[in-house]
């Protein structure tokens, strides 16, 4: 609960930082609106998951696309453009709290599977070898050499 508390904290002043959209109900309140009606539920529903699956893309993109989907509506009933630089702002510092130890694709890393590592390894191995006895078995002919 501490943790959390702490990275809302964090979240509400990197959001400040935000340069607001110009209109009144499109800056400063829009943000604080989307903190406390999207923010509050997307933490749940990340601290009802474990967290070891935070960087499983099919784990997290329904609670990822609830979360778009607030905003957007959010700024639909405030008459905000969306998306616009307090949604950006919002999402990079969601992604810097909770995503930034995920892999860049989404996806846990993993050697691949033996079937496509394979060739890539007997390949060039079986071609080193016929180069190999090709070099050595031309080096014995010395016929037509000086």
């Amino acid at each position: 609960m501490r943790a959390t508390r702490a990275r809302l904290f964090t979240l509400g002043l990197l959001l400040m930082t935000v340069v607001p959209l110009g209109g009144a109900d499109c800056g400063v309140f829009y943000q604080r609106k989307i903190r406390d009606l999207c923010l509050d539920r997307f933490q749940q529903d990340l601290a009802d998951l474990d967290r070891s699956l935070w960087c499983s893309w099919p784990h997290t993109l329904p609670l990822y696309e609830a979360l778009t989907n607030c905003t957007f509506q959010v700024a639909l009933r405030l008459d905000c453009y969306w998306p616009n630089q307090a949604v950006d702002g919002f999402f990079m510092a969601v992604h810097r709290l909770y995503f930034k130890d995920c892999a860049l694709t989404g996806r846990m890393l993993r050697d691949p599977p033996i079937s496509i590592l394979g060739p890539f390894i007997a390949v060039p191995l079986l071609v080193t070898l016929l180069v190999t006895s090709l070099v050595v078995w031309r080096s014995k002919r010395s016929e037509g050499i000086l």
